[in-house]
């Protein structure tokens, strides 16, 4: 029985899993049954790494949806359109789907996992999240009975080299920023990567898995790393942290999910702490489990490819074993009906670091401690670090404090005459 796949996109990922498929010696038996039938690119006149026979390649992309023989579409193009319109059609044309684009699922899985129900077809994306690490089929399927409390993780390897080399070298944003750009870690516009978007896409995910409902992707609050600076990352590896941006989700409340993203102090003791450079890192909490951790690269051509084809792979075996009319496997598909109620940010307790630069007069400390107070915000530590020029820099970092007590409380702050600015707001995980 053999499977035909149409491949729209041929760049890193989709080179590699073209690579993979027609190299099968030493890999599953299974993948000698799937065939390449189509692979739509944008230029046909383009070199490539991988050739294949005479009329295989097309730019017509919806030539591939439509085709009557192809049983799987794979979508590697990224970005919202065309990709959104093409998977709509490929259902619609009776397609299972694989795909890595994170975003597209974080901000149309409502309206692609309903015409997949209603079509009776798969929509799998391990490679959306993590790269080559397996998690979304873990989370749906051998951690599926487990009442999970907690999902959070380092699942940006830009964000993560470039705090990894400013903890390292002492180096600031802008400065590693351009390394990484140079090296190919970033993009010539990282802003996706830098200011959460591509984490809150991913985290958006893993939540409506974990955690049974869907996700507005923008009711998620999200906060980049532009703002670290080296003086934090030497002020929390002296406190005892180090700055990570982390996605977390976790059920804090019967009806509401806590859903963010953002930098965040974490005690170097904490599984997360240690993990470095391009690698990523989630690290899922539930009952009775307990913790695990899932670790590897979450970039690159070779690992997100070999998690595009672990889902080839699923979807031939259940065809091959149930016949191509067949009722769809809910530990694979999506039942996901409702929207999860998301906390208000306001709402969500945690703790604090924040910095202060602060004219050099007597009681500044007390000023601090007085206002915090006064918005019920507990102290865990106030120590004043030295001086920048003229100015006294003190570092607060509080207990757990709902956000809102501690906005209002450092809103009353700033208006203190011995109080010149506040650079920096991190939270303590």
């Amino acid at each position: 029985m053999a499977f035909n796949i149409g491949l729209l996109g041929l760049g890193t990922v989709g080179t590699s899993t073209a690579e993979i498929l027609l190299d099968t010696a030493g890999r599953n038996s299974l993948l000698k049954e799937i065939n390449i039938k189509q692979v739509g690119v944008n230029s046909l006149d383009k070199p490539r790494k991988v050739e294949f026979p005479e009329g295989v390649m097309t730019t017509d992309l919806e030539e591939i949806v439509k085709d009557p023989e192809i049983d799987i579409v794979v979508e590697l193009l990224g970005g919202l359109e065309p990709a959104r319109s093409l998977i709509l059609q490929a259902i619609a044309n009776g397609k299972h789907i694989v795909t890595a684009n994170k975003a597209v699922i974080a901000r149309h899985g409502d309206e692609i996992y309903t015409a997949a129900n209603k079509a009776g077809v798969y929509v799998l994306l391990e490679a959306a999240v993590g790269g080559g690490i397996p998690i979304i089929k873990p989370l749906k399927q051998s951690l599926g009975v487990n009442r999970i409390k907690r999902v959070v993780g380092i699942v940006n390897g830009t964000t993560n080299y470039i705090l990894t080399e400013m903890s390292a070298n002492g180096a600031d944003f802008d400065d590693v920023l351009a390394e990484a750009q140079k090296l190919g870690y970033a993009e010539a516009d990282p802003t996706a990567d830098v200011d959460g978007w591509d984490a809150a896409d991913k985290i958006a995910i893993l939540a409506a898995i974990a955690f049974g409902d869907r996700i507005k992707r923008e009711d998620i609050s999200c906060e980049g790393i532009r703002k670290i600076n080296a003086t934090d990352i030497s002020y929390a590896d002296k406190l005892g942290f180090v700055i990570k941006l982390l996605a977390i989700s976790q059920q804090s409340q019967p009806d509401s999910l806590e859903v963010r993203v953002h930098p965040t102090l974490v005690p170097k003791e904490h599984p997360l702490a240690n993990i470095n450079d391009v690698y990523n890192a989630i690290l899922v909490e539930g009952e009775p489990l307990g913790q695990v951790m899932f670790f590897g690269p979450g970039a690159g051509g070779g690992a997100t490819a070999s998690a595009v084809v672990s889902d080839i792979l699923n979807i031939a075996g259940i065809l091959k074993s149930s016949g191509k009319t067949h009722k769809l496997d809910p530990l694979l598909g999506c039942s996901h009906q409702h929207y999860a109620a998301l906390t208000p940010i306001k709402d969500i307790e945690t703790r604090f670091y924040v910095r202060f630069l602060c004219k050099d007069v007597p009681g500044v400390i007390g000023y601090l401690g007085t206002c915090f107070g006064n918005h019920q915000v507990s102290l865990e530590s106030v120590v004043q670090i030295g001086f920048q020029g003229e100015l006294a820099e003190i570092v607060v970092v509080t207990h757990d404090v709902p956000e809102g007590n501690f906005r209002q409380a450092l809103g009353e702050i700033k208006h203190l005459d011995a109080i010149d600015s506040i650079p920096s707001v991190i939270r303590v995980l």
